[in-house]
């Protein structure tokens, strides 16, 4: 017989003999099972990969073993159910498809499924428990959710970043240091496998077709993404010049008097967050919102690299600092918190100036609407695009900027369908192909963008698709990128 999993909703619950079938051993799979056998679980791990010897895989497959966790793998573990074995659970790392074989057999057979991020929500303490500030969007939650937690801890709390980026969040749930908060980034992935998760605050910072290969369809992505404001307790923060992210606010199942906050780069009106003049604003939190804001910093405040903040930069500030006014923050927090914030590296990073002319490092724009995010920040711009579009729709994209462009250099395997779509929405821009895939094709890249660009111009590298087709992934595209620059730059001194 199945259990019934309805009391399983904190870390001191009866998970002894639970039947869980975990999905993965990647690095949330071993965390689920970890967590899971610590608690007197009945655990299978299976993973449709071969493991290589000595591969990370592998350590946590023998990690898992020594541990009496029955670990299977190889192309035929994951295929079907295993047979003979019933189940109770089945936790399912963030990768896998709904469609997967043995999940959609799972769900055919009534069998629970969950994510691990399902389960972590579900592993915190009975009481106590830190509260969760949950963030998705098809582009900036990493830079949002790392914004959120350098907040947080400008304000003295013992706050961390989780989920999607950095420390799996069951790490996070079992410290044994309790956290005050956690910030959260949830992936489409993550937020399709939740089911009772319910944020103290939640976020969707924008939207645009994505990932639909995994969800088959842009409803279900969409669906997908919505589910952040499912259960939210006191605020849906929301993007104001995304139609799309309103309506999500305005349909979700939320507990009765959460508000709705708005954050634009504009003026804001009341309940929202915004910009006035170089001012970052708060009508939101604030007693006499009617008539008077909260100041929360200014722009300088987001400056790097001696580049002023792009607008979608300035965006992520404004929902990080709505999720943390949400919590309690002060406003010095929210701007110490922002002074203090890091960049991950490839996120609009200034790498060099070479004859008056600024080369920034976008590389992480793996899709048309973080390219265009970026583009929006410099005019005129010297685009460097191309990569795996993965299906994307690129004409959108061009129409918009087109007239931004000073030119544009391609590379990469969908290099063609740039320059048709540039052919046909911004004729009179020059494009230069290069068609090289070897080592120094950036170097080519470079010296081709260098040529097009006049003194107080940008070339700005946000590629608007993915990276395997020539470099190990976008990090490794960036890194390319700024060494042909810093190559440049010592030719020219």
């Amino acid at each position: 017989m199945r259990r019934n999993l309805a009391d399983l909703t904190h870390r001191d619950a009866d998970w002894a003999g639970l039947r869980v079938l975990v999905a993965g051993v990647g690095v949330s799979g071993f965390a689920a099972a970890d967590t899971l056998a610590d608690r007197g679980a009945r655990l299978l791990v299976v993973d449709g990969q071969t493991l290589q010897p000595g591969s990370a895989a592998e350590q946590r497959a023998t990690l898992l073993s020594l541990l009496d966790v029955e670990v299977r793998t190889g192309p035929d573990a994951a295929a079907a159910l295993p047979a003979g074995r019933e189940f109770d659970l089945v936790v399912t790392s963030p990768g896998w498809r709904p469609d997967q074989p043995m999940l959609a057999a799972a769900a055919r057979d009534g069998i629970p499924v969950w994510g691990e991020v399902e389960l972590a929500w579900r592993m915190r303490p009975a009481e106590g428990a830190a509260p969760w500030l949950t963030i998705t969007g098809t582009n900036g939650k990493t830079t949002t959710v790392q914004m959120l937690a350098s907040i947080l801890r400008a304000a003295g709390l013992r706050a961390t970043s989780a989920g999607n980026v950095g420390t799996p969040i069951l790490d996070v749930v079992v410290d044994p240091e309790p956290y005050d908060v956690v910030a959260v980034e949830l992936s489409s992935f993550q937020l399709h496998w939740t089911h009772s998760i319910s944020p103290l605050a939640s976020a969707c910072l924008n939207i645009a077709p994505d990932h639909l290969d995994w969800h088959g369809s842009a409803e279900a992505y969409w669906q997908a993404k919505a589910r952040v404001y499912e259960r939210t307790q006191r605020a849906c923060v929301y993007n104001v010049a995304d139609d799309e992210t309103r309506r999500m606010v305005e349909q979700a199942e939320v507990v009765e008097g959460a508000r709705a906050i708005g954050f634009t780069t504009g003026v804001p009106g009341v309940s929202m967050l915004g910009v006035v003049d170089d001012v970052l604003a708060d009508r939101a939190f604030v007693a006499e919102r009617q008539t008077m804001a909260a100041e929360l910093g200014t722009l300088a405040d987001l400056a790097r690299g001696g580049l002023p903040p792009a607008p979608h930069v300035v965006a992520n500030a404004l929902a990080a600092a709505a999720l943390a006014r949400t919590y309690g923050v002060p406003p010095v927090a929210v701007r110490d918190g922002l002074r203090a914030f890091v960049p991950e590296p490839h996120r609009m990073a200034a790498v060099a100036e070479v004859g008056e002319v600024r080369y920034v490092d976008d590389s992480k724009a793996t899709n048309p609407h973080a390219a265009q995010a970026s583009l929006q920040a410099f005019d005129p711009v010297v685009w460097i695009a191309g990569g795996l579009l993965k299906g994307a729709d690129i004409d959108p994209l061009v129409a918009d900027i087109g007239g931004r462009l000073r030119g544009v250099v391609l590379l990469g395997a969908d290099r063609r369908l740039i320059a048709q779509s540039l052919a046909r929405h911004a004729p009179e821009v020059p494009v230069v192909e290069v068609s090289d895939t070897d080592t120094g094709a950036m170097d080519r890249v470079v010296s081709a963008a260098a040529s097009l660009a006049r003194p107080g111009d940008v070339v700005l590298l946000a590629p608007a698709g993915a990276s395997m087709d020539m470099f190990a992934n976008y990090g490794a595209r960036g890194d390319a990128f700024a060494r042909a620059v810093h190559a440049l730059r010592d030719s020219a001194e």
